[in-house]
Formats: C-alpha cells, sequence, structure tokens
C-alpha cells in the first residue's frame, strides 16, 4: 500500500534516551548540578588545581579533630535531615502514583 504512513523514530531519539533527554537541557543540568556540587566542595576545603591535596587535608583535619568529627559530622546529618525528610516524606504522600 503506497500511501500507508509509518511512524519512524525520530533521528536523535536514540541520543535523546541515552541522555535522558534533549542534549541542550541536559548539558544545562550537568552545568548547574557542577556548580552546586562545586559550592558545595568549596565550603568543605576542596581546591579544583590540587585536589588530591585537599583530600588529604580534609581527612587530616578530621583525623585532628579526633572524637569531636563525630558530633560535627552527626550535628549535619541532623541538620540536613530536618529538611530532607519532611521533604521526601511529603513527595512520596502527595506525589504522582506509580503504575505497576
Amino acid at each position: 500500500m503506497p500511501n500507508d504512513v509509518r511512524d519512524l523514530p525520530a533521528s536523535n531519539d536514540g541520543l535523546n534516551r541515552f541522555l535522558g533527554g534533549s542534549p541542550l537541557a541536559v548539558a544545562f543540568r550537568l552545568i548547574l548540578l557542577s556548580v552546586l556540587v562545586g559550592v558545595v566542595l568549596a565550603a568543605v576545603g576542596f581546591d579544583p588545581w590540587n585536589i588530591l591535596h585537599s583530600i588529604r587535608m580534609l581527612f587530616q583535619r578530621l583525623w585532628d579533630l579526633g572524637f569531636d568529627a563525630v558530633n560535627w559530622l552527626w550535628r549535619y546529618f541532623l541538620l540536613g535531615a530536618v529538611i530532607v525528610i519532611p521533604v521526601w516524606l511529603l513527595s512520596r504522600l502527595f506525589g504522582s502514583p506509580r503504575g505497576r
């Protein structure tokens, strides 16, 4: 039948599926996430030009703190959990239903 119309996949459908979206949108999300992670790592004390030295200094500071590091880690965990746990719970309660 010469007049039949077939649905052909888009030329970049495989690329979109592999990347998880359009290449421009994925690049924007990756740039934004990189900036956010960079801010967090800078707050911890990492230096992008000498990352190995920064990691070694982080562990050295944690070792020097001794058991106070456990207290420091626990306080940051509680601070983050105050925000993360309620948001996660609300997203589970009011999120879109998932098909099985």
